[in-house]
Order: C-alpha cells, then structure tokens, then sequence
C-alpha cells in the first residue's frame, strides 16, 4: 500500500473563530449549565457584598450618631476653664461610667494631645482572661512571656492606625472605617471630635467589635448560593455523564465488538434515536459499520469471481497442454499453441484488469479532486486514438470522432483527471470492439438543460446492447461478444470500473440503444453525467 503525505490544506473550520455551536445541542446544554452555576456564585457574591456593604456602612452611622451624642454630652458637662476650655479628666471618666455603652463596643476618650482620658474596658472594670500555663515543676525558672514577631508587628500596626485616626479626628473630621485591632480583630472605629466652639478638646473613639459576626453572618449567607451551585455543577456532571460519556462508552464498546467478534453491523437503537451530536455518531457508526459489511461482502463476491474467471483460462490452458503430447499432425498441433497463446493473452489481461480495480479504491482516495476543463480531457483522449491510426485509416480501424457543442461555455466539473480519463478511454474502447470495420466512434460534449451537470456521449455503430442486458453490462466480468468476435478479448471489467468510478464522484452512468426512424437499433450509446465544480 502506498501512503500519501501531504501537507493540509486549511479548512474553513480552522479559521473560524469562537462562536456559540450553531445545531448543537450537547454544546448548547455544556455551556448553559456551566455559565448557569457560575452566576449562581456570582451573583450569590454581589448581593451579598452589597449587603456587607450595607450592614457595615449602618454600623458606621450608628456608632457616629451614638459618638456625636456621647461627645455633645462630655463638651456640656465636662469642660472647664475660660478663656482656654479643656476637659476635665475625673467628670469625663465619671460621665463615661454614667453613659451606657452596649456590651461589644468600646469607647475611649483622648485629649488633644492624644493621652487616654478614659476607656469604657476600664470604667467597667472589664477583666481580660486566658488559659494559664501548666504548672512549673518544682525549681524550674519561670519563663518570660513570648511574643511572635508576626504579633509584635501587627500590634504595632493597629496602634499606627489607631493613631492615624485619632490625629485625623484631632484636625475636625469624622474618621470612620473597618480596622485591626490590638488584639487582632477587625472592628468598626469611629473617631469623633469633642469640640467647643472651635476648640479641640478631645477625640471620642467607639469601637464595634462584632464585624466578625456580620462577616459570618455573610458567609452563612453565602451558603445557600454556594450549595445550590454545588448542586447545579453536580446535576450538570451527573447529567452530562450519562448523556455524553456513558453513551460514548457504550459505542466505544460496541465498536471493540465489532473488531474482536468479526460483526458485520452495530446496533444501537436506543441512542439512533437522539437527536444530538451523540446521536449522530450512533448513527454514523451504524452507517459506517453497514458500509464496511457491503465493502467486505463486494470483496468476498469480487475475490469468487476472480478465482471463477481465472480458472477458466487456467482449464484451457491444462486440457490444451494434456492434448498436445497425444497430437501428432502439425495443423492440429499448432491450433492447440494458438489457443495456449490466446489463453495466456487472455490471462494476463484479465490479471492486469483485476490488479487494476483493486488498486482503484486506493487510487480514488489518494488524488483528490480539482477543477477539470472536460472539453480538454477529451480533446486529449481522442487526440490518442488519432495517433494510434496515423498515417492513415487502414482497413479495419475504427475512427474517434469527437463533437463538442458550442453553443455554450461548458463549465468545469470537480473530478480526479486520472481516473476520470479511464472512464472515458473504457468506454471508447468498448464501442470500439463494437464497432464494424471502418466504423466511427463519436463522442458529444454538452450541457443538459435545466441540470447542474456536464453529459458525454458516446455512439457507436454496432449491434447495440440486448433491453435486459442494459444493467447487466456494469455488472463485473460481463462479457457478451457479437459473433465473429474473439473469445477472451475482453475481461468483463471496463464497464464496472467505469460506473465506479463515476459514482465516486458523484455522477450518473447508463447505457441505452440507438434507433433510427424505423426503430431498428443502430448502434449502442453510454451517457455519462457529472457535477458542475461549483453548482
């Protein structure tokens, strides 16, 4: 077998771009399911975030109202000195344990240089408790307290912030926002100035520390967009599961039954029946598996018929060989080398046309087809009959005459030249063995009206073609010879390769006889039809 290298010709599929999958469904349901899940979560997200968003900045307002209050109430009670106010530090701890604070806040008092004047832990005597140690054994030193360098550095920096603030507030602004604590908490800080007039005084800070509880409460939130994306991704895997892979599977399967068991067909009606691209490779593997069985039933029939039309020539030449040592007379004798010669002709070109139409598959799949000028092809073709008779016509030659109409321009048809001018030279040599002495073989180009197609034809003027006969001459190793022919000059095949090819690409092929005015059949006519190259 030979193999065809080639480099590949770019195809529209390869250049176009992402586009959604026109006609398919499984791609339409893949894509649907996927983006599906994926706004779930998206927009489980954005609302919620939005909600954040929400209860913080609510948070925020609160605690500015609940300071504005608190600080109004300390610059009324708690500032002494004319001209120069400032606060009293012992009625500001004093109105900052009268004022309520709600347990999980914290508020501080700063003055203008930014000391501690107050802090609502301490007014309450809040009591910060930890797990101890394990007990020391008995003359072990006590180990100093250890502090990671990760927690030095992030205490550090809840101070830095809590001074930022507290200097921005220094300067007659609200500063509020979402910070780290000294204990590593996020809380909600609001930083409010105590201002008289337009003094100064201090800086009144509230601290909320349940900004962790409104992030779990959004988290929790979250989860039910979260599971039923799961559940969504789930479904979608499960459900593409069974419609794509398990089905794949079984044709994967079905197939390995196919080349392990020697089958000749693959059923699968339950899946024949989707109207999908699953489907559609049931179907196409059913097709393809009916098509391989019909290939492999025409390669056993081809195979018998071979060894048939083989040994037939094979017995002759045996009972001639036999014959020929119990002959004597020299006449006799040479009839019987005569038929040995004609036998041997006769076998190896019945063994030159057999090897030709088994190479015929492989010749049609390895030339690929191309626009082809017909006129040309033919012009070429009769061209060889003509210098096959030169100088001259002599006596028994038949002539080629080809006639093309002109009435139009013909179009190009999208053929393999190689194989197409076979069809072409089978069929001129079988009008030619038609044919009588001195006859004329002609063959007519045209366009049939209201047909995407080009038509050849071809006439001869023999004995024509028997009404039940007309289907059975493509039929392969056919032969019927007119008398005075030649037995064996003719293996059977030309017709078959010629409608064989013909279908390969795409055209039509008959036979048909001739009749003049009286309907006396004069003469034998094949028509061949092919596409136009870009109907």
């Amino acid at each position: 077998m030979a193999t065809v290298t080639a480099k590949p010709e770019p195809t529209p599929e390869k250049r176009r771009r992402l586009r959604w999958p026109r006609g398919s469904r499984l791609g339409r349901l893949i894509i649907t399911l996927n983006v599906l899940a994926l706004a779930i979560v998206i927009v489980g997200a954005l609302v919620l975030n939005e909600l954040r968003s929400g209860l913080i900045n609510a948070r925020i307002d609160s605690l500015t109202t609940q300071g504005q209050l608190i600080a109004k109430v300390i610059d009324q009670a708690a500032t002494i000195g004319d001209p120069e106010p400032m606060l009293d530090p012992s009625a500001a701890s004093q109105l900052m344990q009268l004022l309520f604070i709600p347990r999980g806040q914290r508020a501080r008092l700063f003055d203008a240089g930014g000391k501690v004047l107050a802090d609502s832990f301490v007014v309450a005597d809040r009591v910060d408790w930890k797990v101890l140690p394990p007990a020391r054994k008995p003359g072990e030193k006590a180990s100093a307290p250890h502090q990671s360098p990760a927690a030095r550095a992030r205490a550090e920096r809840a101070r830095q912030d809590l001074a930022n603030e507290i200097a921005q507030a220094r300067r007659g602004r609200i500063a509020a926002g979402v910070r780290i604590a000294e204990d590593g908490e996020r809380v909600v800080s609001v930083s409010i100035p105590i201002q008289h007039v337009r003094a100064i005084l201090g800086v009144l800070t509230l601290e909320a520390g349940d900004i962790d509880e409104i992030i779990s409460a959004e988290r929790k939130a979250l989860l039910p967009f979260i599971l039923v994306a799961m559940v969504a991704i789930v479904l979608s895997s499960v459900l593409l599961h069974r419609l794509v892979a398990v089905p794949v599977l079984r044709l994967a399967r079905a197939a390995d039954h196919v080349r392990l068991q020697g089958a000749r067909a693959i059923s699968l009606p339950d899946l024949s029946e989707r109207r999908d691209e699953v489907g559609d490779l049931s179907r196409s593997l059913e097709d393809m598996t009916h098509s391989l069985s019909e290939r492999m039933d025409a390669i056993e029939r081809f195979a018998a018929d071979v060894a048939h039309e083989i040994k037939n020539p094979l017995t002759s030449i045996r009972s001639a060989i036999e014959t020929l040592d119990l002959v004597s007379e020299p006449a006799a004798r040479a009839r019987l080398l005569a038929i040995l010669q004609n036998d041997v002709n006769r076998l190896d070109r019945l063994v030159t046309d057999i090897s030709n139409a088994s190479r015929l598959d492989a010749e049609l799949s390895r030339e690929h087809p191309k626009a082809l000028d017909l006129t040309k092809l033919l012009v070429e073709v009769a061209a060889l009959y003509e210098a096959q008779l030169r100088p001259g016509p002599a006596p028994g030659s038949v002539q080629v005459r080809l006639s093309i109409e002109a009435t139009q321009k013909l179009p190009l048809i999208m053929a393999r030249e190689t194989p197409i001018g076979q069809v072409f030279r089978n069929l001129v040599d079988n009008a030619r063995s038609f044919s009588p002495d001195d006859g004329e073989v002609r063959v007519y180009l045209l366009r049939p009206r209201g047909k995407a197609t080009v038509a050849v034809i071809i006439d001869d003027d023999g004995p024509g073609i028997p009404p039940d006969n007309l289907e059975t001459i493509f039929e392969r190793f056919y032969t019927s010879r007119p008398k005075g022919r030649a037995f064996g000059g003719n293996s059977g095949l030309g017709l078959s390769i010629a409608r064989q090819i013909v279908e390969a690409h795409g055209g039509q092929i008959h036979a048909e006889n001739r009749t003049d005015e009286t309907g006396k059949v004069v003469g034998a006519r094949f028509v061949v039809e092919l596409p136009e190259a870009y109907a």
